[in-house]
């Protein structure tokens, strides 16, 4: 019995040599000794309003100034900068009138930094309000 004993326990350490090294990866901790702050990056945010109606009230909403309403004609655009990570945006349209030999058209665009964010359309000669709002993230 004894070499039977001796061969399990050769075999058993042959297997072991074979297998090579075991490497356990242990976490580290975050160095919280590091002063740099993450980059800040600049996004522009442009409200457009674009068609044919004579007039039209548009109405949106920017950190700086609150909600804004203007009545003018189109084409309208207004922009900001901004540094925030995000931002709730909306933007309406509203056309006051129409030309008679137009055939209308009205849209509203939110454009983040120069990629288009959210868009509306109307072809109709009814004076409804046009909207298109949501939360950007960076």
């Amino acid at each position: 019995m004894p070499t039977l004993r001796a061969s399990l326990l050769v075999a058993i350490a042959a297997v072991a040599l074979a297998c090579g090294d075991t490497i356990v990866n242990v976490p580290t901790a975050p160095d919280r000794t590091s002063t740099q702050q993450p980059a800040i990056v600049n996004t522009t945010i442009e409200f457009r309003v674009l068609g044919n109606p004579s007039s039209v009230r548009v109405r949106y909403s920017a950190p700086a100034d609150g909600l804004t309403q203007v009545v003018t004609t189109l084409p309208y655009s207004s922009r900001f900068t901004t540094t925030a990570t995000n931002l709730f945006l909306s933007l309406e349209a509203t056309p006051i009138s129409y030309s008679v030999l137009a055939n209308p058209f009205l849209g509203v665009q939110i454009v983040v930094g120069g990629s288009l964010f959210r868009e509306a359309t109307s072809n109709e000669f009814l004076l409804n309000t046009l909207s298109v709002s949501g939360t950007w993230r960076q």
